[in-house]
């Protein structure tokens, strides 16, 4: 398989793939090509400041008192202005939902911890956990866990 990327400010942005055949691969760089508008930062508020952060910086997004919070990887949390299913259309394939009101980066989730009612949390790398649904875990297991 060979790759080239050309950048060129001068040219029209073209994305151009040549297969055998389709494949997961094929698919999956499909969905993301059409899913990304063009920004992979979204704009939140912090205690004192308002900046940007980029998608691959944040472990999880999910609603705290009825405010969407993002969660930095630095384990920062944050505010944004945004419903919960607007942020969730513009994040890459690497969030997942981890129950009804929560999208998890899965490239920072360190482990899944069970507890002794049964339920099964998310653990981040920054310590911030999360619970997971039973219906989140079983499409997670199939997916991510495989």
């Amino acid at each position: 398989m060979k790759f080239r990327l050309i950048i060129d400010p001068e040219k029209d942005e073209e994305i151009v793939i040549t297969a055998k055949k389709k494949s997961r691969l094929t698919e999956e760089l499909e969905a993301l090509i059409i899913k990304y508008e063009g920004n992979d930062r979204i704009t939140v508020q912090g205690r004192d400041c308002i900046k940007e952060i980029s998608f691959e910086s944040i472990e999880c997004v999910t609603v705290i008192g009825n405010k969407t919070t993002v969660v930095a990887s630095n384990g920062e949390k944050y505010h944004t202005g945004k419903r919960l299913y607007e942020i969730e259309n513009q994040l890459p394939q690497n969030f997942i939902r981890i129950n009804k009101s929560a999208i998890a980066n899965k490239n920072f989730i360190d482990r899944f911890a069970v507890s002794y009612s049964g339920g099964v949390d998310a653990v981040f790398k920054s310590g911030y956990r999360d619970y997971v649904s039973r219906r989140c875990f079983a499409k997670i297991k199939s997916e991510v866990l495989k």
